[in-house]
């Protein structure tokens, strides 16, 4: 519990702070942003190695291409939502990913044989229809990006389930082990993918034009709490299971929408409010 309240803390924090500080400087460069999360988890679990924190575990050959599959698994979700947004509306695609939990049960069952009760079940129910009431909104949306936020939401079950085999399966890895193979190669990814989209040469003219310190030590920051954040989500996952950390993510989002009402006068209507208080009954419940 300890681990998953700290997982809410940071999490909550980022996204605060994305809202409040980067807003501040107009930033819209998601490949650029990514990418300095990534490098602030390599540098950061680096740190925490030479100060021997951990010890990195000996991987073969094929524990080390598990680790380049995991890092590409991890920049590709990050694109393919990056895109669905751009094709669907901002309710539809958190109503979609909402079913992150039924996939993940599905794929523990089918690759795992994990099995469940009865009331684990029941629980998700109000879980996963608790963000459905409490964003429910403009749902307009293309074929292309049905699809596309579908898979997304496929891909990130089939990441927390990574995420946790790595930690307890065969490679059982420390979290901070984890972060210092995946962060470098997940870098070098996000740098890629800013350059094939063009927005790398946007971040050139920006920071010619528009730079400052104060933007330097705010993604610094930035940076440093997404580290921060890597760290506990990996080790709360290691800690719980794929499943908790799906529903932890589904109780997130209302968390969010909480926050947002409270610190930036969000109206809400009566069914936003029913579906938040659904989605905190159904996780209380399940836990």
């Amino acid at each position: 519990m300890v681990w998953l309240g700290l997982y809410f803390f940071f999490n909550l924090g980022l996204t605060l702070y994305n809202k409040i500080i980067l807003a501040l400087y107009d930033f819209p460069f998601p490949w650029t942003l990514t990418a300095i999360h990534t490098f602030c988890g390599a540098v950061g679990s680096y740190v925490f190695w030479r100060a021997e924190i951990f010890t990195p575990a000996d991987l073969g050959k094929r524990e080390n291409m598990i680790m380049i599959a995991f890092s590409v698994l991890y920049t590709i979700n990050i694109a393919i939502s990056n895109v669905s947004l751009n094709l669907v509306t901002v309710p539809f695609h958190q109503v979609v990913r909402a079913m992150t939990p039924v996939f993940t049960v599905m794929l523990s069952i089918m690759f795992l044989h994990k099995s469940y009760s009865t009331m684990t079940y029941i629980s998700l129910c109000p879980v996963i229809f608790g963000v459905g009431f409490a964003t429910f909104g403009d749902y307009d949306y293309t074929m292309l990006g049905f699809v596309l936020t579908v898979l997304g939401t496929v891909l990130a079950a089939i990441k927390t389930v990574v995420t946790n085999r790595v930690q307890v399966g065969k490679l059982k890895l420390h979290p901070l082990d984890l972060l210092l193979r995946m962060s470098p190669l997940a870098f070098i990814q996000t740098m890629m993918y800013s350059y094939i989209t063009g927005e790398m040469e946007m971040v050139s003219e920006f920071v010619q034009t528009r730079f400052s310190w104060s933007l330097f030590f705010a993604l610094l920051i930035n940076g440093v709490i997404a580290f921060f954040l890597n760290v506990v989500s990996f080790t709360a996952n290691k800690k719980t299971s794929a499943l908790t950390m799906t529903v932890a993510g589904n109780v997130k989002q209302v968390l969010s929408i909480i926050l947002a009402v409270i610190i930036f006068n969000l109206t809400i209507t009566y069914m936003n409010l029913l579906g938040i208080l659904l989605t905190l009954a159904g996780g209380a419940w399940y836990t």
